[in-house]
């Protein structure tokens, strides 16, 4: 694998103006943050959380808490509580194990990529005994294989199932609604936990119609927040096992927090600004109608993945029916690193692109288009990577970009 680097045709003057621009920060626009989360975080709720902070004991924030909460369940699709923290997605995963499970539990697993690992880790790290079903990191869960082994497990020993919705360092979406019917079909009584981190409000999701029990969800994705909150939506079966699980819990407690919130509060000291902030992201949300959000992302998937396919690369998602519509993972030619590649981009057009993690570190680069996002926006974005494919010399076809437009117009024709 050979190092991308920008020709010297471009000439020194252009080399150490960019350089000088990079070090003084003294760069012309807005940089391009085309990473697949955390996103570009809207004018509309960056004013707002930079209002002055607001005393989280006083009636202002007692309205603002219940409110949320209650529009919350709509973009969650659910009629069951939904636990703010002031965390990380990861902060979220271990909240929805700690407060179910017990030391030595058995917790299913499936191998979607990165991310899926790491829940696998956390698991073990809490003294949980997870089983992972191996996947290969370019197509979704095979809900079969699920059921197969909750039909091997008559003791019902197995007391979870782990998923990925949206797997975020492969651009594949699973069908969670075909994992639900393989532990109904098993006669299993685990309880399905999802992670929708980079799904919710980009990717359709029904916490309640699916039969979800523990949601995981992050804001710095679709919610179009800063990182700092992370979600459980929690079904009436999940709040039914938290008194016999018994991993220890302080800041996780769900109970805790559903008591405080009874009154419109918190706990501990809550993110206040980022709530304040998530009020005005749900009413965006809300405002556009979470189906045209919906199609929104499916049209920005759709146009991304023909570009892609015009340059003649590939797609890390081998399978169609399982495209990401919030971010796309692409292959690079085995003679090129993808981060090099990915350092050009920054460089030379001010653009972040999602590097590879684990496994795919170095072989491909991810395309972000969720969240505050827009037609131009991708367009930009497009163009700025086929430039780069040029500048770089990577091995390429031209015309991704038109084969975009040409989508896009056809869309808003039709």
């Amino acid at each position: 694998m050979v190092s991308v680097r920008m020709s010297d045709r471009h000439g020194i003057c252009w080399q150490c103006s960019v350089e000088r621009e990079i070090m003084t920060g003294n760069r012309s626009g807005r940089h391009f943050l085309q990473i697949p989360g955390p996103t570009n975080v809207p004018e509309r709720v960056l004013r707002v959380i930079q209002q002055p902070t607001i005393d989280h004991r006083g009636p202002r924030f007692q309205q603002l808490v219940r409110d949320i909460l209650d529009r919350l369940q709509l973009i969650f699709r659910t009629d069951s509580p939904i636990i703010i923290f002031p965390s990380s997605g990861t902060g979220a995963w271990e909240a929805a194990l700690v407060n179910t499970l017990s030391a030595g539990d058995k917790v299913l697993m499936y191998e979607t990529g990165h991310f899926a690992s790491l829940w696998y880790t956390l698991a073990e790290r809490l003294g949980l005994d997870p089983q992972l079903i191996a996947g290969n990191w370019r197509t979704g869960i095979d809900a079969d294989a699920i059921q197969r082994i909750l039909e091997e497990d008559s003791g019902h020993n197995i007391k979870a199932v782990c998923v990925v919705h949206n797997e975020t360092s492969t651009g594949v979406t699973s069908d969670i609604q075909a994992v639900r019917h393989a532990i109904d079909s098993a006669g299993h009584a685990a309880l399905l936990m999802v992670d929708t981190i980079s799904s919710l409000a980009s990717i359709d999701y029904r916490h309640d119609e699916w039969g979800v029990d523990v949601t995981v969800a992050g804001s710095q994705k679709g919610l179009m927040l800063p990182p700092g909150l992370g979600f459980n939506a929690v079904s009436e079966k999940a709040l039914s096992v938290t008194e016999k699980a018994t991993l220890p819990r302080s800041y996780w407690s769900w109970m805790e927090v559903l008591a405080a919130n009874q009154t419109g509060f918190f706990p501990y000291t809550p993110a206040t600004n980022l709530l304040m902030g998530l009020q005005e992201a749900v009413d965006m949300l809300l405002g556009e109608g979470l189906e045209n959000v919906f199609s929104r992302h499916m049209r920005f998937g759709e146009a991304t993945r023909r570009a892609v396919q015009a340059w003649g690369l590939e797609l890390l998602c081998l399978n169609p029916l399982e495209y990401s519509n919030s971010l796309t993972a692409v292959m690079m030619p085995e003679t090129i690193n993808a981060d090099d590649f990915r350092r050009v981009v920054l460089e030379r057009f001010d653009m972040s692109l999602g590097n590879g993690l684990g496994q795919l570190a170095g072989n491909v680069f991810r395309i972000g288009h969720l969240g505050d996002f827009n037609d131009l926006m991708l367009m930009a974005t497009l163009a700025g990577i086929e430039i780069t494919l040029d500048v770089a010399a990577v091995p390429h076809k031209k015309g991704g970009v038109q084969a975009a437009v040409d989508y896009i117009a056809a869309q808003v024709q039709g």
